[in-house]
């Protein structure tokens, strides 16, 4: 693979070296999931997500914080933020008003328990999912970035010492939002690409 690659082009999408380059496994013992918490804006979300967590309020409203619950009266469960994307709604300008927390202070998300308890058939925001990878869409392609963190500093730590590589943490993901052959591409690609990247 030529040296100058900057980006593995996957279909039609642009991907990041980083995917391929980062080791990364989340560690929520060492961050408490601040991702959740931490920020100007809440979640990129779709207009078809608004209206899914619209939906299914009413299963995760006792497992919101009760300023979550006001801000969500009051404003909905999004919002359109000064970029003029749909993200979710916050609270106290940080704090995405579906987090809640677990032992030791672990942050969680609502959705996403009430998933896991069956309760309902959203997983989370696909924003959330795919965690830190970040989607954005041009005219003819979508780029596929790797979005970096101090708070995620740890993840990278433990992916390393796992031997994890981004792309292989995000699998699920990834496949859920591109399909099994893309990502199967993605793989070959991010081997093809490290093999090159050693040898030299």
């Amino acid at each position: 693979m030529d040296e100058e690659v900057i980006m593995l082009e996957i279909q039609n999408t642009l991907v990041s070296l980083d995917l391929a380059e980062r080791f990364f496994c989340c560690d929520l013992d060492a961050c408490h999931g601040e991702c959740c918490i931490e920020g100007d804006a809440g979640a990129p979300i779709t207009r078809e997500e608004y209206d899914k967590i619209k939906k299914i309020l009413p299963e995760i409203w006792d497992e919101m914080l009760p300023q979550a619950k006001t801000a969500v009266e009051e404003s909905g469960v999004g919002y359109v933020d000064e970029e003029g994307d749909l993200v979710t709604t916050i609270v106290d300008g940080r704090n995405c008003a579906f987090t809640c927390y677990g032992k030791g202070g672990l942050c969680q998300c609502a959705i996403e328990k009430a998933y896991r308890e069956g309760r309902v058939d959203f997983r989370k925001p696909s924003s959330c999912f795919l965690y830190p990878v970040r989607l954005t869409k041009y005219p003819a392609f979508t780029a596929v970035n790797y979005h970096r963190w101090k708070i995620c500093r740890p993840a990278e730590t433990l992916g390393r010492r796992l031997g994890i590589r981004l792309y292989q943490f995000l699998k699920e993901p990834l496949t859920e939002r591109f399909g099994k052959e893309w990502y199967d591409e993605l793989c070959m690609a991010c081997e093809a690409y490290l093999e090159q990247y050693e040898k030299n």
